[in-house]
């Protein structure tokens, strides 16, 4: 599909871009560094919602991660003193271990509890991330185009103008050129009658020789140097 839409209407361009992103692997675009280069000011305040219920989600899925694993490791823990607190209890007939045991099966049930809950919720979380993210991906893309098109007119506008400088500009140097040139001209005639006064004489604020140096005029050789004599025959 090529990208060159033109100025599509906001439904056709929603359709187009639910089409573009079939089928495909999104990564999570708060995650991604260069998707937060992709926006301006005005871009960044449009995705701010977006952007915060997705990065709350991410952080719960962290933490819920995190509190599983713990979980397991007290669970796996409280198991272990019950084994052992079994056995004394079955020794000694003690009845305060018979307690203990009560308790730590009660925490344990605890753990299975919510383990459930969290695993549950594991479970969900990647739905309503993806589901997040595509939304902000579908308003990244809608933002993008806007930028890229206005971009492209003031590209197209700014070459033109570019274009339009670039003649004036070398119009204006051939005409700097003859002007100077023709100051030149005049220059060494008057300086051949009235010598340097002539800076003076003509009140100039620039000697023509440095600001526009006298080009060497091309001169025949000289009568016995190489060349002369073919010249001279012609």
């Amino acid at each position: 599909m090529g990208l060159d839409m033109g100025r599509k209407d906001g439904k056709k361009k929603q359709e187009i871009f639910n089409s573009a992103l079939r089928g495909k692997q999104i990564p999570v675009l708060t995650l991604d560094s260069k998707w937060y280069r992709l926006l301006d000011e005005v871009g960044k305040g449009a995705v701010k919602n977006l952007e915060e219920q997705l990065n709350q989600l991410l952080k719960r899925q962290g933490k819920l991660n995190t509190e599983v694993k713990d979980i397991k490791k007290l669970k796996k823990k409280l198991m272990g003193e019950i084994v052992t607190m079994a056995d004394e209890a079955d020794q000694n007939g003690n009845r305060k271990k018979e307690k203990q045991i009560a308790e730590h099966k009660r925490l344990v049930e605890d753990c299975n509890n919510k383990l459930e809950r969290y695993q549950d919720e594991l479970m969900e979380i990647p739905h309503e991330i993806d589901r997040l993210n595509i939304q902000l991906m579908l308003i990244t893309m809608e933002l993008c185009y806007d930028i890229m098109q206005e971009n492209t007119d003031e590209i197209q506008e700014i070459g033109e103008w570019v274009t339009s400088v670039r003649i004036e500009l070398k119009k204006r140097l051939i005409r700097k050129q003859e002007m100077e040139q023709r100051n030149h001209d005049i220059y060494s005639y008057m300086h051949d009658i009235f010598g340097a006064d002539v800076i003076d004489i003509f009140d100039m604020r620039y000697n023509p020789d440095k600001q526009h140096p006298k080009v060497k005029e091309e001169t025949s050789p000289a009568q016995g140097e190489p060349g002369a004599q073919g010249e001279k025959d012609t």
